[in-house]
């Protein structure tokens, strides 16, 4: 499932379509990876972590309830579920960070840790929606294994074209636009 989103992802990306919105493939892989995924967690009685399903295994779970964003009900199950392997050392922490944060922004709400990325007011990619209490973030990212804030946000930048490094003011309204409609639309606001 994890290698179908990677695919998916990448042919999209390369084309330039990823960056367009919420592309109706992308979507589709992300909807029938999350249901995947809800079976699989029911099965266990919990989240698949490394004791049942190995490292890799756990990755792709994480990536798979990360990129669900059209279900917030399985997204917040995600989320306490991966809580409590994470408390009892069965999964990575770091996927707890960006799975809070990406949960957060969604609802409307600042980040704790500063993993989601957007485009300010002023059209720059930035971190976005904000962090609650910047002065302590990284100290927040290092408590669970995440690099220095300013580093995550250049190595994201250096691996997105240029051409999507900003936005024109039309363009951001356009594109706030439609992922207000969008949260709406699946219930996250």
């Amino acid at each position: 499932m994890a290698g179908e989103d990677r695919t998916v992802r990448a042919r999209l990306a390369a084309t330039g379509e990823l960056f367009d919105g919420y592309h109706p493939q992308m979507r589709a892989v992300h909807r029938r990876n999350g249901d995947g995924l809800a079976q699989i967690t029911a099965e266990l009685v919990g989240w698949p972590g490394f004791a049942a399903v190995g490292r890799d295994g756990s990755g792709a779970a994480f990536t798979i309830a990360q990129h669900d964003i059209a279900a917030p009900a399985l997204m917040r199950q995600n989320l306490e579920l991966l809580r409590r392997a994470v408390a009892e050392g069965d999964a990575e922490s770091t996927g707890l960070a960006y799975l809070e944060d990406r949960i957060r922004a969604f609802e409307g709400r600042v980040q704790c840790y500063g993993t989601q990325l957007g485009w300010d007011d002023a059209g720059t990619f930035r971190v976005w929606p904000a962090v609650e209490d910047a002065s302590t973030v990284d100290e927040r990212r290092a408590q669970l294994g995440l690099p220095p804030l300013q580093e995550h946000l250049s190595r994201a930048v250096e691996g997105m074209p240029i051409r999507e490094r900003t936005r024109s003011a039309e363009d951001l309204e356009r594109h706030r636009r439609e992922a207000e409609a969008f949260a709406r639309s699946v219930g996250w606001q």
